[in-house]
């Protein structure tokens, strides 16, 4: 079984440190900033075997090379970016597995946001790292895929178990949450999620993982109907 905790990082990022509990393997999906992440992989004993990158953002690798050097981790990326990416000691393409502990994850290829962005799928405690694809109640930017693309992408990532945990980049999802009101306000799934998120960020804690079900039920781009429809949600929101 594998398990996903979120690491706050920078000014609202998240990396995912990631844990096969039948081996005791320790993963890392986008490190950005090393002295929050030493600090909790010391917290686990020193120990971090791979490094999962999603995307080439300086803000989702800024810190691979110093974790690499220090523990040894295997560095693992889109083989399509690997100019743009930290050295990778395995470069994978849509539909490879790549082994963790006793576990694996599986690779999706999700260009959209960035054109040679992957996710990462781990059947054993279902977890999908999805970097910047795929966010609580939103989805990234089209800086350099199509609509059409990412409309794919998501399309992709919504076919994966509902109870499937939505482990993404970043914290955006009180403002996503405004937007998704503004075109979806009569939605009562999204209107139960408004509370939660209410109430969980007053708390102080994060919104992710989400739910996959629960993005299908409230998300306005997992709800789009075609791809023109994403198109026409994703420019509304960039001018939101």
């Amino acid at each position: 079984m594998v398990s996903a905790t979120p690491l706050p990082i920078l000014k609202d990022n998240y990396a995912w440190l990631l844990v096969d509990a039948a081996s005791g393997a320790v993963g890392l999906v986008d490190p950005a900033e090393e002295g929050p992440l030493i600090a909790a992989i010391e917290a686990r004993g020193g120990r971090l075997d791979t490094i999962f990158l999603t995307h080439h953002h300086a803000d989702h690798v800024a810190a691979t090379e110093v974790l690499k050097g220090r523990y040894g981790a295997q560095v693992v990326g889109a083989a399509i970016d690997i100019a743009r990416l930290p050295r990778l000691d395995l470069a994978v393409n849509e539909g490879d597995r790549v082994p963790f502990g006793a576990s694996h994850a599986e690779v999706l290829f999700v260009p959209g946001h960035t054109r040679g962005h992957a996710a990462y799928y781990f059947p054993a405690g279902g977890v999908l790292a999805c970097g910047d694809t795929l966010f609580s109640l939103g989805c990234g930017r089209l800086f350099e895929g199509t609509a059409e693309e990412m409309f794919a992408s998501l399309r992709k990532l919504a076919a994966l178990p509902d109870e499937t945990l939505v482990c993404c980049g970043h914290e955006y999802t009180e403002s996503n949450l405004r937007f998704a009101l503004s075109v979806d306000p009569d939605n009562p799934a999204l209107q139960r999620r408004a509370e939660e998120v209410r109430a969980v960020r007053a708390a102080g804690r994060p919104t992710v993982p989400s739910r996959l079900g629960e993005e299908k039920a409230c998300n306005p781009f997992l709800r789009a109907r075609d791809a023109a429809h994403f198109a026409e949600l994703r420019a509304r929101k960039d001018r939101f």
